[in-house]
């Protein structure tokens, strides 16, 4: 009972299950299972240059760098639980629980939510691929669906709904589930061999504008945002008010993809060596991430230039393949109407299709694992800690499952996404904070890989930086969309009052109470004080501020 029961012993608490994940991975391994993030880029990128116009590819750069700068934070708390998994958010709140034994769960859950609709957001856009290769925009099954519910007072025009994307894309994602049972060393194995061909198209595309000298100046500068007239326009506008509105929610919209290569922390549990694996693993993942997002925007507006990025099609992503296996063509110096101009773009597709399946199994290892480390610390369900023979958190990877079943029936998936992404910031201001405190209060623990103070810092800052994105930026992606993701982050509060009063009568398990810190009279460390509390009221009046901002210079609507 932390918070109120500061003396809790070990012997108060409930016995850990006996399944357990199996230590069958190195850093290596950990890298190839969280090779799927740079296609992610694939998922926002069509939105966030039909956003914010020219711009778009320093934003892409400026948020990559901003997410290595962050995940050194992660290494280090990762470093301070080698024996837990589920990544990130599971740190994170082992900070927060002495402080509040509600904010704690709101982190790993928000990271939850952030991730798992990934599975939906990436089927979705292979199976829109698909569609556009076979069919015409105009054929009757391109229209064709039935109706399920409405769900207008969420979003105007938001609705359940079966139509060919979503049936293609539930079978993407039941060959993904599939793949997964073999426990997360096979599953690895797997992604490796994906990647190898995968990533090729990704870093091809970045590479060949650079190599051939094809960045026309006018398509990149100048630095201004997208302005649209009373007819719906577009040009050139300026840094004021609402450019700056703009450029948050550019910022707020690339971080759900930038930031998620954090996910190769999931696995510290399964690492042979964790002080080794962990600070490598997220490392080589950020350099890989680094490489792509900054190369691929910048090769897709070049080649495009603003008119072209302003087309419905780049918006929603499904054009955006076709996009980018013309960079490829006019590369290699084919016509596009040739026979070998159609092979190689239909190859490039298929492969881009591959590698958002890449992200799928990359989003469901981690989610997955974030469920089975959160059921055996105490916040969700008992059920969600079960795994099989292999290692594999099975019962989580099918609550993964059919959650996301459910969300391939949403007739709006970028609105799902961001509604998703508020989830993500809350989750990244979290565990950017719990670096410092963790640091205050279990100073002393030894921690295989220290993030310098000073990175450590600008980690911190970079959490408050997110929340001002948020703030002024979460509903340029569409009106109410902050809203709704505060709503989805308070979802927690039953499902955690449930569990822990319900199901464990207000008792925290085993596996939770054992890794905090304590005084020598037995009582939990919180040598932080009152300084998380006033880290969560700055953070709620900034969102705030930033908010109001947003509404008094105009707030646009993304698309």
């Amino acid at each position: 009972m932390i918070g109120e029961d500061p003396a809790i012993t070990p012997a108060m608490t409930l016995a850990a299950p006996a399944g357990e994940l199996h230590r069958s991975l190195d850093w290596k391994g950990a890298f190839w299972a969280s090779s799927g993030v740079p296609a992610g880029v694939l998922l926002t990128m069509g939105g966030i240059a039909a956003t914010i116009g020219q711009p778009s590819w320093v934003v892409w750069i400026a948020s990559i760098l901003m997410g290595f700068i962050q995940s050194f934070v992660y290494a280090e708390i990762a470093g301070l639980y080698p024996h837990k998994s589920g990544g990130a958010s599971v740190y994170g709140a082992a900070a927060w629980l002495p402080y509040s034994r509600f904010v704690a769960p709101i982190s790993i859950w928000a990271n939850w939510l952030a991730w798992s609709p990934v599975l939906t957001l990436a089927t979705s856009l292979a199976a829109g691929y698909i569609m556009a290769s076979l069919f015409a925009p105009d054929a009757a099954i391109m229209a064709w669906q039935i109706k399920l519910v409405d769900l207008g007072f969420v979003r105007p025009g938001l609705s359940l709904r079966i139509n060919a994307v979503s049936l293609i894309a539930t079978a993407f994602l039941l060959l993904t589930f599939a793949l997964q049972h073999g426990g997360a060393a096979r599953a690895a194995q797997a992604q490796k061999i994906l990647g190898l061909v995968c990533l090729a198209p990704l870093i091809l595309v970045g590479l060949i504008p650079v190599f051939t000298g094809n960045l026309p100046r006018e398509h990149l500068f100048p630095l201004l945002p997208m302005l649209r007239d009373a007819a719906g326009h577009a040009g050139f506008g300026s840094w004021n008010g609402y450019g700056l509105v703009l450029l948050m929610g550019a910022m707020f919209g690339a971080g759900w993809s930038t930031y998620g290569f954090e996910t190769a922390v999931c696995y510290t549990r399964e690492f042979r060596n964790p002080a080794r694996d962990t600070p490598r693993a997220i490392i080589a993942s950020g350099v890989l991430c680094i490489l792509v997002f900054a190369l691929v925007p910048l090769a897709f507006q070049a080649s495009l230039g603003l008119d072209a990025m302003l087309s419905p099609s780049i918006y929603d992503g499904s054009g955006v393949a076709q996009a980018l296996a013309s960079i490829v063509v006019k590369g290699l110096g084919l016509v596009a109407s040739s026979h070998a101009g159609v092979l190689i773009a239909n190859l490039f597709i298929a492969m881009l299709i591959l590698s958002l399946l890449l992200i799928v199994m990359t989003s469901m290892m981690g989610s997955s694992r974030t469920l089975y480390q959160a059921s055996l610390d105490g916040w969700l369900p008992r059920y969600l800690s079960r795994v099989n023979s292999h290692g594999a958190p099975t019962a989580a990877m099918w609550t993964d499952l059919g959650f996301n079943l459910i969300l391939l029936l949403a007739s709006d998936y970028f609105a799902v996404l961001m509604i998703s992404n508020v989830c993500y910031l809350a989750f990244n201001f979290l565990n950017l904070q719990a670096g410092w405190i963790h640091r205050i209060d279990r100073g002393d623990k030894e921690r295989p890989f220290r993030c310098p103070t000073w990175l450590l810092a600008l980690g911190c800052t970079f959490g408050f930086v997110n929340m001002a994105f948020m703030g002024a930026g979460a509903d340029v992606w569409g009106a109410g969309t902050l809203r709704n993701g505060l709503i989805a982050l308070l979802l927690i509060v039953p499902v955690f009052a449930w569990r822990h009063y319900l199901q464990d009568k207000g008792v925290f398990p085993h596996a939770l109470v054992e890794d905090y810190a304590r005084n020598s009279d037995g009582t939990m460390t919180r040598r932080a004080g009152w300084l998380p509390w006033l880290a969560l009221a700055g953070c709620a009046a900034l969102i705030a501020v930033t908010h109001a901002f947003a509404l008094h210079h105009g707030a646009p609507t993304a698309g």
